[in-house]
């Protein structure tokens, strides 16, 4: 088990945004819950099912903002992997309506799609057991929330560069919300994957787009 070393850089405004959005969307939720009268019995249960396995019994100690620069600082992954991970969290909800992402579940959602960005985004990354530590649940509960949650979003885990700047543009909004937005950045150089076999075409092409994700996160967010 590798172990967890402070990791001495700032923390990217990727992260600090993105926590500052799931801590609004959050607290509304947790507002709406109090406001809203008691379900149908039909209602519940399928809200109940949806989100069985993120639901908390109780509000975890740790802010969400602090939770996530945890995750930062400690699981070593790529600013673009918070990008990807918003994507999924947002792709999971809009499958399920019924989900309400709040303080009781927000926690688990945020560790279980970084978990799930990081191996599409980045080529190194730590095992489930070490994103467990970090994420403060049991390998057991890691390996169920991530199955879960890959089930959740029907395994539709590609972002291409246009879904991708997309949501950079919302996550920028935040920051520069009285700003105009800046010009799109310039495609990054084409890679010559058609003259490479099937397998290393498939394996370039993956590269190619992790690049060009890479390249959007700097450009919007200096990292």
């Amino acid at each position: 088990m590798a172990e967890l070393v402070e990791d001495p850089h700032a923390t990217p405004r990727v992260v600090s945004i993105l926590s500052s959005l799931l801590e609004r969307v959050a607290e509304h939720n947790d507002r709406s819950a109090r406001r809203k009268p008691s379900a149908s019995a039909a209602a519940a249960t399928l809200q109940a099912q949806a989100v069985s396995a993120f639901q908390g019994l109780s509000k975890p100690a740790i802010s969400v903002r602090a939770y996530l620069e945890r995750i930062f600082r400690y699981a070593n992954c790529s600013p673009s992997c918070y990008v990807v991970a918003y994507i999924y969290l947002d792709r999971f909800v809009h499958r399920h309506p019924a989900v309400l992402i709040d303080s009781f579940n927000v926690h688990r959602f945020l560790i279980t799609s970084v978990l799930t960005a990081v191996k599409f985004m980045d080529d190194i990354y730590y095992n489930n057991a070490y994103f467990a530590k970090v994420g403060g649940v049991s390998l057991m509960e890691m390996n169920y929330l991530e199955v879960d949650f890959l089930f959740g979003v029907g395994f539709e885990l590609n972002v291409t560069p246009v879904v991708f700047t997309s949501y950079c543009s919302i996550l920028q909004s935040e920051m520069y919300s009285e700003c105009p937005p800046p010009p799109p950045p310039p495609p990054p150089p084409r890679m010559l994957c058609s003259l490479l076999s099937e397998e290393e075409s498939s394996s370039c092409q993956q590269k190619q787009q992790q690049q060009q994700l890479a390249a959007v996160s700097r450009e919007v967010f200096g990292t």
